[in-house]
């Protein structure tokens, strides 16, 4: 039984990024959905309260109203204007009948004289009364009506509501002639509001007196029939400090109670209709909702999860057996390789070079060995000679197996960045799906994921810039020279660099214009080179000077990349230019190695003058071609 396949790095690393690029966009979507729900859940709510506090504050003004009116027609009727008790008698017993809510009738003339008094509760002959100087009486003489005057007989609210009697013929016509005053009972507004709101429900409804808390109805009636029933003096103040006529939200009492609430005035009265509801109860639906989307979610999760790992292992099971055969045949095991198939992608065309380097490994030390051997057998006649071309032979030997293991790997790491390239090119996309995405939701891109987007974006720029250094420095194409006018190709370079804003650009270029043989990628790759090292050292701002100057000779034009930037100091100079030796905390270290290899293979040179805290200079010296053809190209 083969041994357990060893998990390696790189299958954590491909579910890690698998992860990250499913479950983020995902989580975060949802958790913004999940608000978004949660919210106008709660909106609807509060909408539904202020809607229920509006209606029945319409109801309770209806409600009373409607008694006013049965005063208002029968204090218009004759026998009222002319103070006939007799006849008035018989219309306020009709009234009792009819209108059970009324408990109590009076009648009193201009002078606040009690005429006739009737009631439900009352002894045959009542005594009667003076109301001259009773607020009801002076505020329905003056304005015609009057409702308030909120108390309890019992334990029943009630409210004072009073209309002028008026005479049209005496002089002058609408003379107040006395004053119908009848006491009524809220019941009916109570049992209105638990009708409305049951008790067992969450929910509960009063109709309260803005001025003192006295409570005039209530959707359970033990509230309102309670001998001092009033509102509680913090929900009092919290309703009567608004100032729009109605309106709600969340309320966090001191005693630990956390409502929903709504408050609706009542037209023309110094009443108020307030409806409240626990938090939780109001927002239960939301919980639950929420509850349920994340489970979904958690359900999601794991099936990624799976997924992931599932296709981590598929990619990179291949990469694992790759390691483990270059690893035998390291140690020139030829035949105990694991058995590899190649597929028909990159991976498998990796594979098969693998393979073919075996091959050939195989079969050139198979002839140095034969060839080794003949030279043993020669030994014994030519002991020195012999041993020195065995150590010439040795040498050469492992000259061809470095340049075989050099060649390999080149070929391997061309693979492999190709391989790194074509998931940065899918996750570039998938940013790009995301971002058009996010861009039409409701409610615009959150900043959050803004920033983390241009992160992802931000570091798949930088993977690809190490990919490019690496196959650059790795790479050895054949030089292909232009014949170019040195500052008009400058020129051109420059105009299409991206500056940043803070960066100022000193251009000075030798008037003489030199003409030079140039690979105008490569060179063009250098001068990059430079200009990028010295924006990196300049975060907020700086200058980059580019320079050009003819030799005295005027065999040799010189190129300067200088900036402004903090320097180095001499130990550094010296190992600026050696591949993979860098200062940064992120980065490749062959930036600078490229830089020398484009001027050696332009017959040129590179070197540095920096000074600490003054900044640094780049010389790259080139040979001036010696005439300039009929078709140069300026640039």
């Amino acid at each position: 039984m083969a041994p357990p396949v060893r998990r390696g790095k790189l299958a954590y690393k491909m579910l890690g990024w698998f992860l990250l690029i499913s479950l983020a966009p995902m989580g975060v979507v949802g958790y913004h959905l999940v608000g978004i729900s949660q919210s106008s859940l709660r909106k609807a709510t509060l909408s539904m309260q202020k809607t229920l506090a509006a209606g029945f504050a319409d109801t309770a003004y209806k409600y009373v109203t409607t008694y006013r009116n049965v005063l208002a027609e029968t204090a218009g009727i004759e026998e009222f204007a002319a103070m006939n008790p007799a006849r008035q008698q018989q219309y306020l017993d009709r009234i009792l009948q009819v209108h059970l809510a009324i408990l109590e009738l009076s009648v009193c003339n201009a002078q606040g004289a009690e005429q006739l008094h009737r009631g439900r509760l009352l002894g045959a002959a009542p005594p009667l009364r003076n109301f001259e100087n009773e607020e009801f009486f002076i505020a329905a003489l003056r304005r015609g009506q009057y409702i308030g005057k909120l108390e309890r007989q019992g334990i029943y609210p009630t409210a004072t509501i009073a209309v002028a009697v008026t005479d049209q013929k005496a002089p002058p016509p609408g003379k107040p002639a006395g004053v119908l005053m009848a006491r009524v009972s809220l019941n009916g507004l109570t049992s209105m509001l638990g009708m409305e709101f049951p008790a067992t429900g969450k929910s509960a409804a009063a109709v309260v007196d803005k001025r003192d808390g006295f409570l005039i109805a209530h959707s359970d009636p033990k509230e309102v029939f309670k001998s001092d029933a009033r509102l509680s003096d913090e929900e009092l103040k919290i309703i009567t400090t608004q100032t729009a006529s109605e309106g709600g939200g969340e309320m966090f009492l001191s005693d630990g109670r956390r409502l929903v609430g709504a408050y609706a005035d009542v037209h023309d009265l110094d009443w108020v209709v307030y409806v409240k509801q626990p938090m939780e109860y109001a927002y239960q639906g939301a919980a639950e909702m929420k509850k349920q989307i994340f489970e979904y979610l958690l359900l999601v999760v794991v099936f990624i999860i799976m997924l992931s790992l599932a296709a981590a292992n598929y990619i990179a099971q291949p990469i694992r057996l790759l390691r483990v055969a270059a690893a035998k045949l390291g140690r020139g095991q030829f035949e105990d390789i694991p058995e590899m198939i190649p597929t028909n992608d990159e991976i498998g065309e990796l594979t098969q070079a693998f393979l073919d380097m075996r091959e050939n490994l195989k079969e050139k030390t198979g002839d140095l060995l034969q060839a080794q051997q003949e030279l043993e057998k020669l030994n014994r006649e030519l002991n020195k000679r012999v041993e020195a071309r065995t150590r010439e032979l040795k040498a050469a030997q492992d000259e061809l197996i470095n340049k075989e293991r050099l060649a390999a790997i080149g070929q391997m790491a061309s693979v492999v960045g190709h391989e790194i390239r074509n998931p940065l090119a899918v996750i570039n996309n998938s940013i790009y799906f995301i971002k058009t995405k996010l861009g039409i939701a409701p409610g615009g891109t959150d900043a959050k994921i803004e920033k983390h987007i241009k992160i992802i974006e931000s570091e798949i720029r930088q993977a690809n810039g190490i990919i490019n250094e690496i196959l650059t420095y790795s790479r050895t194409r054949e030089l292909k020279p232009e014949r170019v006018l040195l500052n008009a190709w400058i020129e051109e370079l420059l105009s299409v660099y991206p500056f940043p804003p803070h960066i100022v650009l000193d251009k000075s270029l030798d008037p003489a214009n030199p003409p030079v043989d140039i690979d105008t990628t490569e060179m063009q790759q250098a001068i990059r080179n430079l200009i990028n090292n010295g924006i990196e050292v300049m975060p907020e701002r700086g200058r980059v000077s580019v320079h050009t100057r003819l030799s005295d000779d005027r065999g040799r034009v010189a190129i300067f990349v200088g900036d402004t930037g903090p320097g180095m100091p001499p130990d550094v100079q010296e190992k600026i230019f050696a591949p993979f030796y860098t200062t940064k905390a992120r980065g490749t270290g062959l930036g600078l190695a490229v830089v020398r290899k484009v001027a050696d293979r332009h017959r040129g040179a590179v070197d540095v003058d920096s000074v600490v805290g003054q900044g640094t200079v780049f010389r790259i010296t080139l040979p001036v071609a010696q005439a300039a053809a009929p078709g140069a190209r300026p640039a």
